[in-house]
């Protein structure tokens, strides 16, 4: 009951710092006295990245260094349906979906990916038991454990169901079938990145490249997203139900919610992260529309005040590795710092993956 309890508290709080991201789009606060003299940045950010723009102490930290930024949220694929009009940046998920924004946009410079995340998948302790008692993980630490992918896509391509496992039985929860639930991929970088790192362990540990290995992964793609159902947006929308106790009990999330919730002291109740042993890394990167866009990318990448409230929350800066290794190194029970056994698929094109995606949801 008091992992519920807080759990419900801490969705409040996550769901209050997204409508503070998006009002900060609207208004510009008059007592801010930073307002009146720093340079006005505004911009479409992933839901996944909220929390860190509406932070106080960001907010403050570019503030001393002549910004201010205003966002609002969107689908990563869903960027690209936006106006952007008037906007200095546009910061999706990842690399595909920026890199078909920039062809979109003619941005030609190389465009900076200031951190990273690997995909997880958060799971109840009742399920990541079951799922090792069948071998289809390993649990390394007490919540935190591998994935196998080969095995859970097996189990996934013939439509395994919780009750066909050992052990399942004794979990009233645990019941249909055995799925991870994702993202709208058609919309959401992280739905996509796991069909992107299924169709990389379906094509035989190679990327997708054309249309025949579309075909050959086509089915059991459709199969990973037909089992869900509706799925959400957005990626804090499943891990906040998962965290409040109403989720699923197998959910994909980016290692940085999981990194957030132990950095801000949150108690994440029986949570086990379970790192794919076949994942892919979603690399958060800028799509900068303006000379002052550009000039906001390069402090996110390159200040160290900024790298650091990266880390606290949850993302791993590409340019200080070390200072995500160094603020986390009490929650070896929960996350994976070194990607121990983790092979970090390459993703297909923007392109392979909006087909990938719309096969899969057709």
């Amino acid at each position: 009951m008091k992992t519920r309890i807080l759990g419900i508290v801490l969705a409040v709080v996550l769901i209050g710092g997204v409508a503070g991201v998006v009002v900060t789009h609207l208004h510009t606060d008059a007592r801010d006295p930073a307002t009146k003299t720093a340079v006005q940045v505004q911009g479409v950010i992933g839901s996944e990245k909220a929390d860190f723009f509406a932070d106080p102490a960001v907010r403050k930290a570019l503030a001393a260094r002549g910004f201010t930024v205003r966002t609002v949220t969107s689908g990563s694929w869903a960027m690209q349906d936006q106006p952007l009009k008037g906007d200095d940046f546009a910061f999706p998920s990842s690399q595909a979906p920026a890199d078909a924004l920039a062809r979109t946009l003619h941005v030609t410079r190389e465009l900076p990916r200031p951190f990273y995340s690997p995909l997880v998948v958060v799971a109840t302790k009742a399920a990541a038991t079951v799922l090792a008692d069948n071998g289809l993980a390993t649990l390394d630490a007490a919540h935190r454990g591998t994935l196998k992918m080969g095995a859970y896509l097996k189990a996934a391509g013939h439509d395994a169901k919780w009750q066909d496992l050992r052990g399942a039985s004794a979990h009233a929860e645990l019941r249909g079938t055995v799925t991870i639930t994702s993202t709208d991929p058609e919309t959401s970088n992280s739905g996509a990145l796991l069909l992107a790192d299924a169709s990389y362990v379906e094509n035989g540990d190679s990327v997708v490249t054309d249309q025949a290995g579309l075909d050959r992964t086509g089915p059991l793609l459709k199969k990973l997203v037909s089992a869900q159902g509706s799925q959400k947006s957005s990626s804090e929308e499943p891990f906040t139900d998962f965290i409040s106790g109403v989720g699923t009990p197998l959910v994909l999330a980016y290692e940085s919610q999981v990194a957030a919730l132990l950095l801000a002291h949150q108690d994440p109740g029986d949570l086990v992260t379970l790192y794919p042993d076949t994942t892919v890394s979603s690399d958060h990167t800028i799509v900068p529309l303006t000379p002052a866009g550009w000039r906001f990318s390069a402090l996110l990448t390159d200040d160290p005040a900024l790298q650091r409230l990266e880390v606290q929350h949850g993302f791993r800066p590409r340019a200080a590795r070390t200072v995500f290794d160094t603020a986390t190194a009490g929650d070896s029970a929960y996350l994976d710092r070194p990607l121990t056994g983790v092979v970090l698929a390459p993703v297909p094109t923007s392109d392979i993956i909006r087909r990938m995606a719309q096969a899969a949801r057709s």
